[in-house]
């Protein structure tokens, strides 16, 4: 572990930051400032890092896409079956560039988001890989190792390097202080065995100047009709620009992919969907007990990907937000039908417990409080709500509309002692002092400075998007730094933060339906 106390009279020094590609992309919308040099500074350090430390190991093939994926792709995951749901019907993947190599590094984007993972990157999974093949492309040095000047010349020295990577799913990003922050970074802790964030050469080098390394998990590619806002920091303004950074990043093309290929990578993934299909159960009840989760057999449930889509289909941004227009709490509704049931038999009483999750999610009510993006935003020190305010976009869960917001993930102590639920270690720890604004003065200690990194506003730090929960038993662990190990510990996070006073009954209730999803 290594800490750098920075001076906070330190020399401010000029960053100047050239956008890392010139080529004109008509249909690539321009990011909004500051979030256009963020974005182009991550590029730019992530370039010049490459030249700095090259990758060590040969191009390899990795995890081979099927040649053929039928419309509805159904594999086996931990809590039974997750199904992959293409409108646009059964097609070849490798003609389709989401399955290409665009970079140098042998990296595609199916390399991160796998059917397996629900169109995003499972912990346990990305683990098997390692052990498979330390070479797979998923284990670059420039983002996927806790510092690209990590040392992986053994085996032993390779599993520590990727160890954020195996054990929370975790991918690197870089990102620049900019002028006109609002805040300074007075004291940094690696705690993951690298110096990433404390060495010069890839880090911060004073309070005002420098690259900021965070660990995020890959966000799914899939559903993406329902977002409103794109990365946990939501620093890209389109898919088309994501696509083209993250070759640039991720995959370190050497020059920008031409717009038909972006587009095809943005109409593959804008058109597929996924969900749960069958429900195993829970420990205590025998596997295999809940089912199919569809209907297909005839219980009148309406979970999986397909009807997923057709929801998604009446999508608009703002729906369903508590704080404007009309609001139905009855977020979830696919599993009414399971509410009818009787008997004792396995199934049924698996059934049963899932549509006790529903109405937990739906309707217990809590007190919200101390939340950045919420509280402050509606003027309201305490709202009354459920689950369901902040995941409001009906059978989706995500927010429907482009709101950030600090529930205590990124602290280092959220409230109540919530994050004794959470498993924070290797995270980085910042200590950011604001400096101008309405908050000057005050002091936040985070492992991840989210939106204000994009912002520089007091008011942004900490803040993530709110993401979808369906399909989230296939990838494990959960938030966007991976903290949350199991559904178990997210759903205790969030009993402790504020207060709901949940029963062993509905925790376990609870924990069934997300596991349903």
């Amino acid at each position: 572990m290594k800490t750098v106390i920075l001076s906070i009279s330190a020399a401010v020094l000029s960053l100047i930051i050239q956008p890392a590609y010139s080529q004109t992309q008509p249909n690539v919308a321009a990011p909004p400032a500051p979030a256009a040099a963020a974005t182009a500074g991550e590029i730019q350090q992530l370039q010049t890092l490459n030249g700095k430390f090259p990758e060590p190991v040969p191009e390899e093939q990795g995890v081979p896409s099927p040649p053929i994926i039928p419309q509805l792709d159904t594999i086996v995951d931990d809590e039974g079956q997750i199904s992959t749901y293409n409108t646009a019907g059964q097609f070849t993947a490798p003609s389709n560039d989401f399955f290409k190599s665009e970079g140098t590094n042998g990296r595609t984007c199916f390399t991160c988001h796998q059917f397996s993972d629900g169109m995003g990157l499972g912990q346990e999974h990305a683990t098997d890989r390692f052990n498979a093949d330390p070479n797979d492309p998923l284990f670059r040095l420039i983002d996927g190792a806790t510092c690209p000047d990590d040392d992986v010349s053994t085996p032993a020295a390779m599993a520590q390097a990727y160890s954020l990577l195996t054990a929370k799913g975790l991918i690197r990003i870089n990102l620049p202080i900019q002028p006109g922050f609002q805040f300074q970074i007075t004291n940094v802790t690696d705690t993951n065995g690298s110096d990433c964030n404390t060495n010069p050469n890839t880090g911060v080098t004073s309070p005002t100047t420098g690259f900021v390394n965070f660990y995020r998990r890959p966000i799914p590619s899939t559903s993406l009709a329902s977002e409103s806002n794109i990365m946990w920091d939501t620093r890209e303004p389109s898919l088309v620009h994501q696509a083209m950074d993250a070759e640039l990043t991720h995959a370190q093309a050497a020059n920008v992919p031409s717009t038909p290929n972006l587009n095809a990578i943005v109409s593959f993934e804008s058109e597929v969907y996924d969900a749960q299909t069958d429900d195993t159960g829970l420990a205590g009840i025998s596997v295999g007990a809940g089912g199919d989760l569809t209907g297909a057999d005839g219980s009148g449930a309406t979970g999986g990907p397909v009807t997923l889509s057709q929801a998604i289909a009446n999508f608009t941004t703002g729906i369903n937000n508590p704080f404007g227009g009309s609001f139905n709490p009855a977020i979830f509704t696919m599993y009414n039908a399971f509410g009818t049931l009787t008997g004792t038999d396995t199934q049924t009483l698996e059934r049963q417990a899932i549509f006790r999750g529903q109405q937990v999610f739906n309707t217990v009510q809590f007190q919200i409080t101390g939340v950045n993006g919420l509280n402050d935003v509606q003027g309201q020190p305490s709202i009354t709500g459920t689950c369901g305010t902040c995941h409001n976009n009906p059978d989706v869960g995500n927010f429907s509309s482009n709101v950030t917001m600090d529930t205590g993930v990124t602290d280092v102590s959220a409230p109540n002692g919530a994050s004794s639920n959470l498993d924070e270690s290797g995270l980085p720890i910042f200590t950011v002092l604001c400096t101008a604004g309405p908050d000057a003065g005050q002091t936040f200690t985070v492992t991840d400075i989210g939106v204000g990194m994009i912002s520089g506003q007091c008011q942004d730090i900490g803040k993530t998007k709110v993401p979808t929960i369906r399909g989230i038993a296939s990838r494990s662990p959960y938030f966007h730094n991976g903290s949350a190990l199991q559904i178990t510990n997210l759903v205790q996070f969030y009993n402790a933060r504020f207060n709901i006073g949940l029963t062993a009954q509905q925790q376990s209730d609870l924990e069934v339906f997300l596991e349903a999803q």
